[in-house]
């Protein structure tokens, strides 16, 4: 294998990544047709130009930014927990995330439908007594993804074990999630709000989302990469990571915060998006075979290529309404894995 295969990889997701911002800002209640038009409209239009660059850009600027969360995230939890399948939900984020956003919609009453569609979200958040509700809610769903992490980790007794460790973010999972259903049992005006979080929505990203997520990911980035020969030494087994003089517990600790912060934050500006973070690292693996000091920068990039292409995808598709982007990365995403877990089988891979 070439070792400029990696930075091929790297300038083909950047390329795409600049050309899904263009359609980003152009595709709009016209669908595809409008790209063109609305670019030119903008340089003298004010209006139009308000839309472009106050709603239209944080918001597919803020895609690019959660996917690379996810990405990044999938990376870390596939190699710190040495499975393919791992997911950066694994640890309970995600049914954290979601029991504080539901506990913050009962507390508001709901929050007048605050999250109720899509399609109405842009209009929606240039309201400023909104961005309170907004601000609310995403510290509940961000504190809700910490707290569930924090208590997986004293479950699972620390970081030592990593067997014991996703067994204990799998039950702090389900029982979280089933508290949230509770929860939405006695609030029944907060379901409407919560189903938007819950199938996953850009619409409410504007610029300083966008910033936060930017400097999380630039931050949690430098982090794993720089614990990427941890990864490393765990995937030829924990007797030969120990062996290498790898302090395998504290540098565990410090791979599980960046999952954390990583996951905690996508989660907390967009909802919960399924299957980017799981499918970008193999993505990735199908295009070039590398260590992960290079694999978790391609799979942050990856990611954020394909939440970035989902979202224009959702606006586009059936314009002027919008698809929900979480179900439609849950649709690509699951139909990416079910075909290569056919060819596997069909290949003999798999028995």
């Amino acid at each position: 294998m070439s070792l400029t295969r990696p930075r091929h990889l790297a300038l083909l997701l950047v390329l795409l990544s600049v050309v899904l911002w263009v359609l980003g800002v152009g595709v709009g209640s016209t669908g595809f047709d409008g790209v063109w038009s609305t670019l030119m409209q903008a340089q003298h239009d004010p209006v139009t130009r308000q839309i472009v660059w106050d709603i239209r850009l944080p918001r597919t600027l803020g895609a690019w930014c959660a996917g690379a969360l996810l990405g990044l995230g999938g990376a870390v939890a596939q190699g710190l927990f040495r499975n393919p399948l791992a997911d950066p939900y694994l640890l309970g984020s995600a049914a954290g995330a979601s029991l504080g956003v539901s506990l913050a919609l009962a507390l508001m009453g709901g929050a007048a439908g605050m999250l109720g569609g899509a399609g109405t979200a842009a209009a929606v958040s240039v309201y400023s007594g909104d961005w309170a509700v907004r601000l609310g809610l995403t510290g509940a769903a961000f504190l809700g993804a910490v707290g569930a992490v924090l208590l997986t980790l004293m479950l699972a007794r620390g970081v030592q074990h990593t067997l014991r460790l996703l067994l204990a973010g799998v039950i702090v999972g389900v029982v979280l999630g089933a508290f949230t259903s509770l929860v939405l049992i006695f609030s029944p005006d907060s379901l409407q709000a919560m189903q938007a979080f819950l199938l996953g929505s850009t619409g409410f990203v504007g610029w300083s989302a966008m910033a936060l997520m930017a400097v999380v990911w630039g931050l949690c980035l430098a982090l794993a990469w720089a614990l990427a020969r941890v990864l490393d030494g765990l995937a030829l087994g924990e007797s030969t990571a120990l062996s290498l003089g790898l302090p395998l517990a504290p540098l565990r600790a410090a791979l599980v915060a960046v999952l954390a912060l990583a996951t905690g934050t996508a989660v907390a500006q967009t909802g919960l998006i399924a299957f980017v973070g799981l499918a970008a690292p193999h993505l990735v693996r199908a295009a070039v075979k590398t260590t992960h000091s290079r694999l978790m920068p391609l799979a942050s990039l990856m990611g954020a290529v394909l939440l970035a292409g989902a979202d224009v995808l959702a606006r586009g598709v059936i314009a002027p309404q919008e698809l929900p982007v979480g179900v439609l990365t849950a649709v690509l995403g699951g139909g990416y894995l079910l075909y290569l877990m056919h060819r596997r089988v069909s290949g003999g891979g798999l028995s």
